[in-house]
């Protein structure tokens, strides 16, 4: 049983899933300004309908994924699941996902499918051909906290979820950009074609610090759009935006041959728990 449920953990990207359904929270969040039982029926349908779209996206790259050391043990190149029993699991999980998704409202549920539709149908196709892919498919982060706001009652329209939505487009491309680097050899090995194909080392520490810069920018426009009411927030949400800077300074400093990307990738995902912490603090306790 404890075998079953890791495989169909890593089957799901458990992790990166459930951080959807973060995202998502703080959409709905943000707009409700507080917290709710209603609030389970989008988490539950975008973190079902997330945990079937990765089921799919391993069925896309199983035979990449045999190719690279980090993604060989996967449950479908490692044989510990059929291929027939993944997409099983898949449609299962996308069809109740999309159901219980439905309860929260049509826009919802159709902005859940396009998040599916252009993660499996066209950014991962489209990585296997471009290198510089993740730029739209980077769409994939801004729609989950959209899912939450309309679920909540929001408009799309509304200033204040497009420029969060924006926040988590630009984050995504730092992101995926920092993991494909630190990653660049096992892609290689796999045929995908990588930034280091392009540009060398010092060129990417200096195009990855401006979208570090970038990321940090974004975030700190979020007050001026009023999603932030108690003022001590505004002045907290500046001291991750300062520990970042100085951290991404280090991509500028050191040898462009020497740069490790693996310390940058950790520190922009700390900044923006911070961010979804702090602005989750100001609609819910304060």
């Amino acid at each position: 049983m404890i075998n079953k449920l890791k495989i169909l953990s890593e089957l799901t990207k458990i992790k990166i899933t459930v951080f959807v359904t973060v995202t998502t929270a703080l959409g709905y969040i943000c707009y409700a300004e507080r917290f709710n039982l209603y609030i389970l029926v989008p988490l539950i349908g975008i973190l079902l309908l997330s945990c079937g779209s990765a089921a799919v996206n391993h069925i896309q790259e199983r035979r990449t994924d045999a190719l690279m050391h980090r993604t060989m043990n996967r449950p479908l190149p490692s044989g510990r699941i059929s291929l027939k029993n993944a997409w099983l699991i898949a449609m299962l999980l996308i069809i109740s996902g999309s159901i219980i998704l439905y309860y929260a409202g049509i826009v919802a549920l159709l902005l859940g499918l396009l998040d599916l539709v252009w993660y499996n149908l066209i950014y991962t196709p489209l990585k296997k051909v471009n290198a510089l892919a993740i730029i739209p498919g980077s769409l994939v982060g801004a729609i989950p906290p959209m899912v939450g706001w309309v679920a909540a009652g929001g408009s799309l329209m509304d200033p204040r979820i497009l420029v969060l939505a924006l926040f988590f487009f630009i984050w995504q491309i730092p992101h995926f950009w920092l993991l494909l680097l630190v990653l660049s050899n096992d892609y290689e090995r796999a045929g995908f074609p990588t930034l280091t194909q392009i540009f060398d080392r010092e060129q990417l520490s200096r195009i990855t610090f401006i979208w570090i810069l970038a990321t940090i920018i974004t975030g700190l426009l979020i007050p001026f759009f009023g999603l932030v009411k108690f003022p001590l927030v505004n002045i907290l949400l500046l001291i991750p935006a300062f520990w970042l800077s100085i951290k991404a300074v280090k991509l500028l400093t050191r040898n462009g041959e020497n740069v490790s990307f693996t310390f940058v990738f950790r520190e922009i995902n700390l900044f923006v728990l911070a961010m979804i912490f702090l602005l989750s603090i100001d609609k819910i306790l304060i």
